[in-house]
């Protein structure tokens, strides 16, 4: 084949889940193979000269906070727990490798071996993003405008929690939790997640405490609750400062139910 030329491959049929919509610009065609290429993908990326605005924060408000012990808790004291994907699968994939590892390399039986766990890889990546998408559709439900930590997922995934982390691959579920929220019509926005867990949502004092105590006590208020439903508080608090708050009374005034308006106006003015 000479330089440039491109290899033709014919027609090849496709399982088109919609149509592509009237006046769209095709820009690029991915084909991906996954499981050791016996599923093919074809990923078409469109394009429409056309200004989409974004949408306003409005309606109710909700912080949340990600963890290891639950998977998020929600500044409304809503928790979800955390699946072990990975894990829960662990023995059986550690069972196939070593079966794929006994047998003659490049034989029949080791290319059969190997797609076994190619296939349970690609169960446990499927069944991980089915989880977040439903999570993410979950918070949509609930509210109108969310407030997520911008995590530094990067180093989560080379400290010591690193395989907990690289499992409930929260990165991932940001990415997918802000799709959802655009799609939805709702207001997605990460903020600033450094000192949440150590600052009190009620009064915003310092109240200094390692990752082994799990719960929250403020001694200047009193304020005790668990400590990520006081990071998640705190998430929605810094949250709402980044955008205004409708008060011309057309029912669009952002709400802050488990603390009151009166408490978000108070703070704003630094009393």
């Amino acid at each position: 084949m000479r330089h440039g030329s491109h290899l033709k491959i014919g027609l090849v049929p496709i399982r088109l889940h919609r149509e592509i919509p009237e006046g769209f610009q095709v820009k690029q065609v991915r084909v991906l193979a996954k499981a050791r290429q016996t599923q093919w993908y074809v990923v078409i990326s469109m394009a429409l000269d056309v200004d989409i605005p974004d949408h306003p924060a409005v309606g109710r408000a909700i912080g949340i906070d990600l963890g290891l012990e639950k998977f998020l808790t929600t500044s409304d004291g809503f928790t979800v727990e955390r699946p072990k994907f990975f894990k829960s699968l662990q023995g059986k994939l550690e069972l196939l490798q070593r079966r794929a590892a006994r047998k003659q390399k490049r034989s029949n039986n080791w290319e059969k071996a190997q797609l076994k766990v190619a296939r349970l890889h690609q169960k446990i990546a499927n069944t991980r993003k089915d989880f977040h998408l439903k999570t993410a559709h979950l918070l949509c439900d609930q509210a109108q405008t969310i407030f997520a930590e911008d995590l530094n997922t990067v180093g989560l995934n080379r400290g010591m929690l690193r395989f907990d982390c690289i499992d409930a691959s929260f990165g991932q579920f940001l990415d997918l939790l802000k799709w959802v929220a655009w799609k939805r019509g709702c207001y997605f926005k990460r903020v600033d997640p450094r000192g949440t867990s150590q600052t009190c949502p009620e009064c915003q004092a310092t109240v200094k405490k390692d990752l082994r105590v799990r719960e929250h006590f403020c001694p200047e208020c009193g304020y005790t609750t668990h400590r990520d439903h006081a990071a998640a508080q705190m998430i929605r608090w810094r949250g709402l400062e980044l955008v205004p708050v409708d008060n011309s009374g057309n029912g669009n005034r952002l709400s802050s139910r488990s603390v009151g308006g009166e408490i978000l106006d108070k703070w704003r003015k630094g009393v």
